[in-house]
């Protein structure tokens, strides 16, 4: 097995070819696994002659064929070429499906796995550790020098350049996941077609913080009593690398400034004129989610869940080692608070 450090995908992405074993793409960042199984698939493909097909295969490609992906990888095509076959893993396609590929004879065919994030004592990941044709990748969340990258092929695209300024304002909104940064740059280079050079001010306008987004999303969800989506959501944000100490902060944030305005609200002035004058001013994208919990919730139970943010906040920093456990607790915690908020004004 071939295991390819972080330092060293872009070389082994640009120089893959025939002789290029059975390649698992594994992570927690799915739009970076996707990115590289794209570029692996199109590199392989370039390098036949004439050039190969590129064939996408998931679970439900296998409900009336089982044997569809082993028939793609060992037919040899009628009009040349070779096949490139990416291969979603899922329930069907497994460690037992892909075991004879991966050990058994030379394929006519290439085999990509794309997969979630896998630890080393996942069936799937150890079937390409130990093999002795296979090639694993893991895909983790970007470093600078890797969006960087990223940056620079998406402007040059465009024909676009980006002051140093800028630069380093977009590294510091990206990063949560590799396709929707890449969607935030693609953005990008559309606001400033024709511009030349990107500079500061067309960062702000157009590029939305990952990391802060994707917080956003599960606190709001949770204040909106949505617990089952704040699971998911916080599952993705720690995924992605964000603490789950930040998230419990991101929490506490939130609840305070509801708090402030609820309280406002109950001295007599209007939900518009309350969040006309907040400052920070609320973003646009905001606004629609953090009306609703202005008149969803009261101060009163507000004080309840600052209350649960402060006891989670002082475990947590007690027992680094169940902060997830924690944070994830205190999500429960306040939906359930918002859902009584609601059934309450409901009453009302």
């Amino acid at each position: 097995m071939v295991s390819v450090k972080a330092q060293n995908i872009a070389s082994f992405l640009a120089s893959a070819g025939r002789s290029t074993g059975p390649v698992l793409l594994y992570g927690p960042d799915a739009g970076l696994v996707s990115e590289r199984a794209i570029r692996l698939a199109q590199r392989l493909a370039q390098s036949e002659d004439p050039p190969g097909e590129i064939v996408r295969v998931d679970d439900a490609d296998l409900e009336q064929n089982p044997d569809h992906l082993s028939i793609e990888l060992l037919t040899i095509p009628m009009f040349g070429g070779r096949k490139i076959v990416r291969a979603i893993a899922g329930r069907r396609i497994n460690t037992a499906q892909l075991k004879p590929l991966v050990d058994g004879p030379a394929l006519t065919g290439s085999l990509i796995v794309e997969a979630g994030d896998l630890k080393p004592t996942d069936g799937l990941r150890a079937l390409f550790d130990k093999s002795m044709i296979g090639v694993a990748i893991p895909c983790y969340a970007d470093e600078a020098r890797d969006l960087s990258g990223m940056i620079a092929e998406v402007l040059e695209a465009a024909k676009l350049t980006i002051s140093p300024e800028a630069q380093q304002q977009l590294l510091a909104r990206l990063g949560a996941d590799r396709a929707l940064s890449r969607s935030e740059v693609d953005k990008l280079a559309l606001y400033a077609a024709g511009k030349g050079t990107i500079d500061i001010d067309d960062v702000e306008a157009v590029v939305g913080d990952a990391a802060e987004l994707a917080m956003d999303r599960v606190v709001n969800a949770a204040a909106l009593g949505q617990a089952a989506r704040a699971l998911v959501e916080s599952d993705r944000a720690f995924a992605a690398g964000e603490n789950p100490q930040s998230l419990i902060a991101a929490t506490q944030r939130h609840l305070t400034r509801l708090h402030r305005s609820r309280t406002a609200i109950e001295s007599g002035r209007s939900l518009d004129d309350v969040i006309r004058n907040m400052r920070p001013p609320l973003h646009f994208k905001q606004r629609q989610a953090f009306e609703a919990q202005c008149r969803q919730w009261s101060a009163r139970r507000l004080d309840k869940a600052l209350s649960c943010v402060a006891a989670a906040a002082k475990s947590a920093r007690l027992n680094a080692s169940l902060e997830a456990v924690l944070a994830e607790r205190l999500l429960l915690n306040v939906s359930a608070l918002a859902k009584d908020a609601n059934m309450a004004r409901g009453r009302g």
